[in-house]
């Protein structure tokens, strides 16, 4: 994302980097930045279905956290994040149960959210579980084994892995203010006849460095491992997903995933769900992906995904489609404040959903990490207080 550089960040080691001005998805297209819900972002564009099954996976109310509670200490400062930072949704779960939730700017519970690059998150776990079923043999393998019409183009020395962490060395730009920006005319270049829509953009792109040996921010590429993924498992990725998280795991509802013009979902964005399910995704990370006791991805999948795979600053850097700012926690995150945040130690899962009116803010990330400090925070005082908890 363009702003990764958070201040928080930048403070703490006195640096200040300048990352690829790029954002996570395509360029927003809404009047209103205080309603960005999954209507808002691409106009008319047709999405598929993401089929839930019949059993849910409960979500069970635990303690408030006091001082965020009516009369708290945190009371005025958990409105004012909400307000001041445009959140529709907060959720925070514990050990798997609520200790937090709210809703604000005429979003719901039941409401469906555009998940923008928090779906890159989604899709390189769909990878883990496309090895683990033996569709995808190697993180290694060659692009052009799965989808052969990348043959002769940049790709043909660039390995899955390379995708996964962005390190593809194919020439790329993400810049929204840009309108020659890849990331605007692959929505809108001809596409060569009979050929998948990304596909026939991303294999005009010329090399600008080694494979593994530069990092650049590429919505385009996560696009990419979808088209990936659908090839090798002969499934389309929002089957794929419902099988293989959405139904075993017990999402709560149907969600949908936004096409592109050849009717491939959009790997790295905009899948829609409720909040609820947005943690709920999150909570089945932090166990590891495991359904019923067995895992659906390699059993050291997420160790590897969730740790820093390219080094993008003192003690932080990008897994497999996760971001890393610290040794304690880990996040899937999206332009206009989308956010999962994960901390294993304290069994921890965050979900946000907000309607920024900039698609990214130092400023908005500073005061993000302000807010979930200021709850892990409260969650430790909580042991001190009662330490047999």
């Amino acid at each position: 994302m363009r702003s990764l550089l958070r201040s928080l960040i930048l403070s703490l080691v006195g640096l200040v980097i300048t990352l690829t001005p790029a954002t996570s998805s395509f360029a927003q297209r809404t009047s209103d930045p205080d309603s960005l819900s999954k209507n808002s972002f691409y106009g008319d564009q047709e999405e598929r279905v993401v089929p839930k099954g019949s059993n849910v996976h409960g979500l069970s109310h635990g303690l408030s956290i006091a001082a965020f509670s009516a009369g708290g200490a945190k009371e005025k400062a958990l409105e004012d994040f909400i307000k001041e930072q445009k959140v529709a949704g907060f959720l925070l779960l514990q050990d798997g149960k609520i200790r937090l939730e709210r809703y604000a700017l005429g979003h719901s519970e039941s409401g469906l959210w555009s998940s923008l690059s928090v779906a890159k998150s989604v899709t390189s776990t769909l990878v883990g579980a496309a090895i683990k079923d033996g569709y995808i043999k190697s993180l290694d393998d060659y692009i052009p084994e799965y989808i052969p019409d990348l043959k002769g183009s940049a790709y043909d020395s660039v390995t899955i892995r390379h995708l996964l962490t962005m390190t593809t060395g194919v020439r790329w730009n993400e810049n929204y203010t840009d309108p020659n920006a890849d990331i605007a005319r692959f929505d809108t270049d001809p596409i060569e006849q009979g050929m998948n829509a990304t596909v026939s953009y991303m294999r005009r792109l010329p090399a600008e460095a080694k494979p593994g040996k530069k990092w650049q921010y590429s919505t385009g590429e996560t696009h990419l491992l979808g088209v990936l993924v659908s090839s090798a498992t002969h499934q389309t990725l929002s089957h794929y997903l419902s099988s293989k998280i959405w139904i075993p795991y017990g999402m709560e509802q149907t969600a949908t995933w936004r096409l592109d013009r050849t009717g491939q979902e959009m790997a790295g964005c905009c899948l829609q769900m409720p909040l609820r399910d947005f943690a709920r995704f999150g909570q089945f990370v932090l166990e590891d992906g495991r359904i019923n006791g067995e895992s659906i991805v390699p059993d050291d999948w997420f160790k590897k995904a969730t740790q820093i795979q390219v080094p993008l600053w003192p003690g932080g850097g990008y897994g497999y489609g996760w971001w890393i700012f610290n040794s304690n926690s880990f996040e899937a995150l999206g332009i206009h404040g989308q956010m999962i945040y994960i901390n294993p130690s304290r069994k921890l899962v965050i979900a946000v959903n907000s309607a920024w009116p900039e698609a990214d803010s130092n400023e908005r990330h500073f005061a993000v990490e302000n807010f979930v400090k200021s709850i892990t925070e409260e969650i430790d005082n909580e042991k001190k207080t009662s330490p047999g908890k």
